[in-house]
């Protein structure tokens, strides 16, 4: 049976170059709704469980389309406030060849970086939750969401929650407001069960070991863990991906599981070719981990899930990983790419 998930943070729109098109070499955008959190509202979802969002978004028809959106692949919105203002956007011209994919964000005084923090009645909204997940977006947004997301996950704890964290630093974000973020991030780590998180990220927000430098991500990332572990009590996983680009098209992926204990699961990198759409992966691990975490399975099984997920999602136009537990399963199980009958 599927367990109850809040996930809060920024609805955004994404708006796409064609193809793999330059941004504006035809003047043509393609629209994807997105964010952090809502990528893993969708795949949870997907995955079976009572998966809800959390967030504010503009009243006017772009929110209500971006709300429809994640109601379409079965996500409760109900928590969603809806006021006057701007939709967060962000623009995205994919990569090809030697030139690398590129973001710009339009972020700046959108509805929800203007949402005070005290609009969030936690204690109603956490209502019956059993999982609240929140990522270093939100918190990148700007001192309201930062703030919103330490409220949240304090109130989480409180009511026995479980407090699912992924970092995804975004240096663009922070940049624009605060050249500090490692006393944010902390507040957020401090609260968390679960973190996705690797060594760069451990070292943002407890400072550089320097005497780790030399080690492969791998080693540098279960050393920064035991770190984190000493440093938060309440933090009992740390799960992240290994990736090697290769070229644009071509990467590949392996995985990574810390436990409190000391035990330390790995799968070694595998390929992922011929990529449609690398947006959203680390969220589609995430949420593949979490339903592992969340349905019982053993951190290896959790693991390996995690990481089929993350692959199947670079085969998926836009930011929402749209595959089931049975196509993460087939991927898992088998690896058979052929057609199904």
């Amino acid at each position: 049976m599927g367990k109850r998930i809040l996930c809060f943070g920024e609805l955004l729109l994404r708006l796409g170059a064609p193809g793999r098109e330059p941004l504006l070499q035809t003047r043509q955008l393609q629209v994807h709704v997105g964010g952090a959190e809502a990528n893993v509202a969708v795949s949870l979802a997907r995955f079976g469980h009572d998966s809800a969002f959390a967030g504010t978004v503009a009243d006017n028809a772009l929110g209500e389309a971006a709300l429809g959106e994640l109601r379409r692949h079965g996500v409760d919105v109900s928590r969603v406030r809806r006021v006057a203002g701007r939709m967060g956007l962000y623009f995205l011209a994919t990569g090809a060849g030697l030139r690398p994919s590129d973001v710009v964000y339009d972020r700046a005084d959108s509805a929800f970086a203007r949402a005070a923090p005290d609009s969030y009645d936690w204690q109603s909204m956490l209502d019956g939750i059993d999982c609240l997940h929140v990522s270093g977006v939100t918190a990148a947004v700007g001192p309201t969401g930062a703030q919103a997301a330490a409220e949240a996950f304090v109130a989480a704890r409180a009511r026995g929650a479980l407090a699912s964290f992924d970092g995804n630093f975004r240096p663009k974000l922070w940049a624009t407001w605060n050249d500090r973020p490692a006393p944010l991030l902390h507040a957020l780590l401090a609260q968390a069960d679960i973190a996705f998180i690797d060594h760069r990220d451990v070292d943002l927000v407890l400072g550089p070991a320097n005497d780790k430098a030399a080690l492969p991500a791998a080693e540098r990332t279960v050393a920064a863990a035991a770190r984190a572990f000493a440093h938060f009590p309440h933090l009992q996983r740390i799960a992240c991906t290994q990736r090697e680009v290769r070229s644009v098209d071509a990467h590949t992926l392996g995985a990574l599981l810390v436990h409190r204990d000391g035990t330390v699961h790995r799968i070694d990198p595998l390929p992922v070719e011929g990529i449609v759409d690398r947006i959203g992966g680390g969220d589609a691990f995430a949420a593949g981990v979490l339903h592992g975490v969340l349905s019982g399975m053993a951190d290896a099984q959790a693991l390996a899930f995690g990481l089929g997920a993350a692959r199947l999602k670079h085969s998926v136009p836009g930011d929402f990983n749209l595959v089931g537990p049975d196509d993460v399963a087939a991927l898992v199980d088998s690896g058979r790419l052929d057609v199904r009958r």
